[in-house]
């Protein structure tokens, strides 16, 4: 009986101490790194236009939607920057699909949402990450522009 509940104390010490040493690190990246690369190039291809924060774009013809992304990735063998921007595309992804889906041709005001704290950028986007896992969540309006 005394072993067991030795056995319970330490499990329960163990189980803090796991939890003290979490990370939940959020930092900014270069919008311009993530979409040079050849994995973006080979995603998006060019029918659909993005714009970050409060970049000028043509006059919008037609809106379609707000959409929003919420994109995660596993971290671990990566640095925060190449978990960050694998997520990140993921999420861009995920707004041109939705841009597709509607027959849109561009989205416009992309934001981070980054556990619902909205904020805008032209030149970087928020990621969090933590101990195994790397998240990116965006927000955009799907339009057609002239």
């Amino acid at each position: 009986m005394k072993l067991l509940s030795l056995s319970i104390s330490a499990l329960l010490i163990s189980l803090c101490a796991a939890s003290a040493s979490a990370r939940d690190d959020i930092a900014d990246y270069s919008i311009a790194d993530a979409l040079a690369s050849e994995k973006a190039k080979n995603i998006f291809g060019t029918n659909i236009q993005f714009y970050f924060g409060d970049q000028p774009h043509g006059a919008i013809v037609k809106r379609f939607s707000e959409s929003a992304t919420n994109h995660k990735t596993n971290g671990s063998n990566k640095t925060d920057k190449e978990a960050c921007e694998w997520a990140f595309l993921s999420a861009m992804k995920a707004l041109r699909d939705k841009a597709q889906s509607f027959g849109a041709n561009a989205v416009v005001n992309i934001r981070s949402n980054y556990r619902n704290n909205i904020s805008s950028s032209a030149t970087t986007f928020k990621c969090g990450s933590g101990m195994l896992i790397s998240g990116v969540a965006l927000v955009g309006d799907v339009v057609e522009i002239k």
